[in-house]
């Protein structure tokens, strides 16, 4: 079988994959283009996208005498393949989650504290070399430790995350999720994600790109926000109308936010760049050799299963 990789993978990967299928590897960074996604259903049996890699119904009406039967994508989020559009042409998807569980959620721990103690903008101040000496009222910032966490969807990275500021920072725990969870420590539900945004002094969104999840938080949410409260968002850019946080920052309804993703990345609007309460990451969320290996590995035996014709390890 004939497989495409649409990006440079760590090389374990690489050779994993060349040892059980005919593998070509695109030595491309930027997103597929139309021409290429449409060529890539052609002439490939299976193909590997990942995060902006646009499998719309445009791409799949287009591309006539279609090989592939598999897109193998890189990456839990898939909001970028048309799950429906690509069944109803005969393409099964399958995702890589659990593999980033823990890096995610890494990093939002890493964005929690770096906004609440103003460490990137402390950072560039050394750079700068505009820092005077410490003094007791220099860049303070929010105390984790003990404070009250919303997290904004509850599933296996949402766990993760209450877990982490539970047992390490000893922070009350709040939630907003479709259903109720089972938990290994005390976490109070919310049904209304209002209530929620109200009543805590750290935000952290960790649901999926969907639909129903399209400009979730938005200014309602931002109003009703405590004034020294942080937003964090490592789920996908989307989720956040970024045009209405920008008026929440600037009109001071919160104080501040972490973010790993953007609504139209990499494209940022010029407004978060200027601000100091904003720490910006460049979608690190599962930016560690190991990780990306273990997905890539999750990735090729989700290739072997459809080529073997064994259930699908993980179908979306």
């Amino acid at each position: 079988m004939k497989l495409l990789l649409s990006r440079p993978l760590p090389v374990a990967v690489e050779q994993y994959a060349k040892t059980l299928f005919n593998t070509d590897i695109r030595q491309s960074y930027a997103p597929m283009s139309l021409e290429e996604m449409c060529r890539s259903l052609v002439e490939y049996d299976i193909v590997m996208p990942t995060l902006g890699d646009f499998f719309q119904k445009n791409v799949f009406a287009e591309a006539q005498n279609r090989r592939c039967k598999l897109l193998a994508n890189f990456g839990v989020g898939y909001n970028h393949i048309d799950v429906d559009a690509a069944r109803n042409h005969g393409i099964e998807v399958t995702n890589t989650p659990g593999a980033v569980t823990d890096a995610t959620a890494d990093i939002a721990m890493t964005l929690i504290l770096m906004t609440a103690r103003r460490a990137g903008e402390g950072e560039r101040l050394v750079r700068n070399e505009k820092w005077q000496g410490w003094h007791p009222t220099q860049m303070l910032g929010l105390h984790v430790t003990g404070r009250c966490v919303g997290i904004v969807g509850m599933g296996r990275i949402g766990k993760a995350i209450a877990r982490r500021c539970h047992f390490g920072f000893q922070t009350e725990i709040r939630y907003v999720s479709r259903t109720k969870k089972e938990l290994e420590f005390h976490a109070t539900y919310h049904s209304n994600l209002l209530d929620l945004a109200s009543k805590c002094d750290i935000i952290v969104i960790s649901v999926p790109a969907a639909h129903d999840t399209y400009h979730l938080i938005n200014s309602a949410i931002f109003e009703a926000m405590q004034s020294h409260a942080i937003l964090i968002n490592i789920s996908r850019g989307d989720v956040i109308n970024e045009t209405e946080l920008i008026a929440a920052l600037q009109t001071k309804s919160l104080a501040g936010a972490g973010l790993d993703v953007y609504e139209h990345e990499p494209n940022i609007p010029k407004e978060l760049l200027k601000m100091e309460n904003v720490t910006l990451l460049p979608h690190l969320g599962t930016a560690a050799l190991d990780v990306r290996t273990d997905m890539g590995m999750m990735v090729i035996n989700n290739c072997l299963a459809f080529a073997n014709k064994k259930a699908l390890p993980n179908p979306v």
